[in-house]
């Protein structure tokens, strides 16, 4: 696949920290703070997306290498 995948990282509300992957990160944070992403930025609203890190494809994002 000829996409490059995202590890991010999300400041919520109550100050704790989320860390996800994507390919359309700007999309993925939407869907975060509408409430249809994760089950932990549901209860824990996103506010703030602290970094990005383009990692190649999804299985480096998943595993960081």
């Amino acid at each position: 696949s000829d996409k490059t995948w995202v590890i991010y990282l999300l400041e919520c509300a109550d100050g704790s920290l989320y860390t996800g992957i994507a390919v359309d990160v700007a999309a993925r944070f939407a869907a975060h703070q509408s409430g249809q992403g994760a089950r932990y930025t549901r209860s824990h609203k996103p506010v703030r997306l602290l970094a990005t890190a383009p990692v190649g494809n999804r299985s480096a994002a998943l595993t960081g290498r």
